[in-house]
């Protein structure tokens, strides 16, 4: 499952105001999706990524995959979780220092919490400005597109 799929799964459970839950970010690694191991070539394919991309990762240091006896990695529901949200973030705009520092100050546990979620109000105002970018260009698009007679709003794909 691509992270199309993914995206469209998450979505889906938005209420009738469009505001995302918790809720929508947990089916994204549904435990029953993930409850065996999976290959580089199956989380890559989950997260419509390279396996070249998932490596730069784990030498990065923002994920720990075990091996098997072959030396192949296995992704376990943590690590797939992990990269979930990584892949979000890096999708937000969050650059790689920042997601190392985060990841560091997880693995160094509870007591960094409160770096953690000042790191995540500075990077939500970041989005938040990126949405309201993206929208003023929507409008932008939006008036090009009515100017040249085609049909406008919210419901035309």
């Amino acid at each position: 499952m691509a992270t199309d799929d993914l995206m469209t799964r998450a979505l889906d459970t938005l209420g009738d105001d469009g505001l995302p839950s918790v809720e929508a970010i947990h089916r994204l690694t549904d435990p029953a999706a993930v409850s065996e191991p999976m290959t580089i070539a199956e989380v890559a394919d989950l997260l419509d990524t390279s396996p070249h991309t998932l490596r730069y990762y784990e030498r990065a240091g923002l994920v720990d995959v075990p091996r098997d006896s072959q030396g192949h990695r296995l992704y376990d529901t943590e690590a797939v979780r992990r990269l979930v949200f990584l892949t979000r973030m890096r999708l937000s705009g969050m650059p790689m220092r920042d997601l190392q520092h985060y990841v560091a100050l997880v693995d160094a546990g509870p007591s960094t919490e409160p770096e953690r979620l000042a790191m995540l109000v500075e990077h939500r105002a970041f989005i938040r400005r990126r949405i309201r970018e993206l929208n003023l260009s929507l409008t932008a698009t939006e008036y090009k597109i009515a100017t040249y007679g085609g049909a406008t709003g919210p419901d035309v794909a």
